[in-house]
């Protein structure tokens, strides 16, 4: 009787087994797919803009980033703010893009509406470059483009964002070549930006 039960429950027993070694070991066939789903460059993601429209940053191709998550509400805002707008002034015309993605996660200092934000940001602040939708860059739901630039640049101790206004710069194709603290000024690093528009490789 109890050969019959064991009988019985081997086809089972053999099933999910083949279930447990497949999903542990995936076929190479797979695991080639998702190597080359794996992004390479800041130009491999595709983000919303402040109205929920998409945006490929490959548009961006070409061009020397810097991105920033911004807040309203914080102590760094108005002098982060003042000086990006200097830089962006400068080197608009030459190949250079502000991309703001704003961010609440941090004591909450970006509270408001996308509406809201853009209207705080545009009026108040006198920014005119990009600003994106609100994302998370911390966490379980962090975008998808904070934890690539996070994973090529890591921070001091750990790789989190520590707050409002941390800074990479990207270069032309689309490589993070830096990344500076929340209160490193924007323009304690205009050489940096500089020499990478400048360069013909960068």
């Amino acid at each position: 009787m109890a050969s019959t039960t064991v009988t019985n429950l081997t086809p089972f027993f053999l099933v999910g087994l083949a279930f447990v070694l497949f999903y542990r070991h995936p076929s190479s066939s797979i695991t080639l797919n998702m190597t080359q789903e794996t992004p390479k460059s800041v130009h491999d993601f595709t983000v919303k803009d402040i109205r929920g429209n998409e945006v490929h940053l490959s548009s961006y191709s070409g061009k020397v980033l810097l991105i920033v998550n911004v807040a309203s509400k914080c102590g760094l805002t108005e002098s982060n703010y003042k000086e990006l707008n200097i830089l962006y002034q400068k080197y608009k015309d030459q190949d250079f893009e502000i991309l703001a993605f704003p961010c609440n996660q941090f004591l909450w200092q970006e509270p408001g509406t996308n509406e809201e934000i853009q209207d705080t940001v545009c009026t108040k602040f006198k920014a005119e470059f990009p600003i994106f939708d609100k994302v998370e860059v911390n966490g379980n739901n962090a975008s998808p483009l904070y934890k690539f630039l996070k994973s090529e640049k890591g921070g001091f101790l750990v790789d989190g964002i520590k707050w409002n206004f941390t800074k990479f710069l990207v270069n032309k194709q689309g490589k993070v070549i830096q990344r500076y603290a929340p209160k490193t000024p924007p323009l304690e690093f205009e050489k940096d930006i500089q020499n990478l528009l400048e360069s013909s490789s960068s």
